[in-house]
């Protein structure tokens, strides 16, 4: 890894509801493995990165929206081993940058606008010839880093996991990730996804491009309620749950990722979902410099 993973610590949180439902609750700190570069996002980098280093690239291009902790990720870790960075942003200029997109430039990637219509077609064959055109000798890693390189780096994030975990939870964006986590999962354990955007109705479609992998259904579980009208959608519910998370556990999350996943998974422990004895690990998947676009004093973290 780019970064050491030994700062990454797990946290067990503690409650009266928990000790009554008889299961443990704990959380994979993946926001500590770095103050810019956090989460899983490095994870999804790592085998592009090393890619891009062993073929001599010049730089990366990669794409995202303008609240995009990719692009961040991707930045910063270009600058970090020297190479290049173009992000092509979804939709036009506006007069304020995000951020997001002002730390990009920070970390010394060049951002190309473009409008919604030519991003839909980002992964056309005659747009990615486009790209190659104008960047001869850059990596191109699609948004989120979507692609088997992806979650074969995510499945790194696995190692990091204790032997007795028997439910490991996790936010869906891409279903990258999610996808990594499930190449080594053992068979006695499930994985419980939490998609953030609405009507994603393609994941299992979307784990067998990334791993080649069916998704069993006694291993895995979708949680499709959770996503609070969609991505980076928010309402008061998410916004008082993220603080009540932060007075009880002294836990930050994100407002698209980690916020709704943990909501989610409190509300099925509250609900009997998990059996008694149920040693849940959830994935704190980073992204906190997202709460950043939200009005101060939204959130008392």
């Amino acid at each position: 890894m780019l970064f050491p993973t030994s700062k990454i610590n797990i946290q067990k949180l503690s409650d009266n509801l928990f000790n009554q439902k008889q299961v443990s609750i704990s959380v994979l700190r993946l926001d500590q493995l770095h103050e810019i570069v956090s989460g899983n996002k490095l994870f999804k980098l790592h085998y592009f990165l090393e890619l891009a280093q062993q073929q001599l690239k010049e730089g990366i291009v990669t794409f995202g929206g303008p609240y995009s902790n990719h692009l961040v990720a991707t930045a910063f870790a270009c600058k970090e081993i020297g190479i290049k960075s173009i992000g092509i942003i979804r939709g036009e200029q506006p007069k304020v940058l995000s951020h997001t997109l002002q730390a990009c430039i920070a970390h010394g990637m060049e951002l190309k606008f473009i409008t919604r219509q030519e991003y839909d077609q980002k992964e056309e064959t005659d747009f990615l010839e486009s790209i190659n055109f104008s960047y001869p000798n850059f990596l191109v890693i699609p948004e989120g880093g979507y692609h088997p390189i992806g979650a074969n780096g995510a499945s790194l994030i696995m190692d990091l996991v204790p032997s007795n975990t028997t439910h490991i939870c996790c936010a869906i964006g891409t279903a990258t990730t999610f996808a990594g986590l499930l190449k080594n999962l053992k068979n006695e354990q499930q994985l419980i996804g939490f998609p953030v955007l609405k009507n994603m109705n393609d994941i299992e479609e979307r784990v067998e491009f990334l791993t080649s992998l069916a998704c069993n259904r006694i291993q895995v579980q979708i949680m499709y309620n959770y996503h609070f009208g969609g991505y980076a959608k928010k309402n008061n519910h998410l916004i008082e749950s993220m603080n009540l998370i932060y007075e009880k556990y002294q836990l930050p999350t994100d407002f698209v990722y980690t916020g709704k996943m943990m909501t989610g998974v409190i509300d099925c422990i509250v609900n009997d979902f998990f059996k008694k004895g149920s040693e849940i690990l959830c994935i704190h998947t980073g992204g906190l410099q997202g709460n950043l676009s939200l009005e101060p004093g939204t959130l008392k973290f």
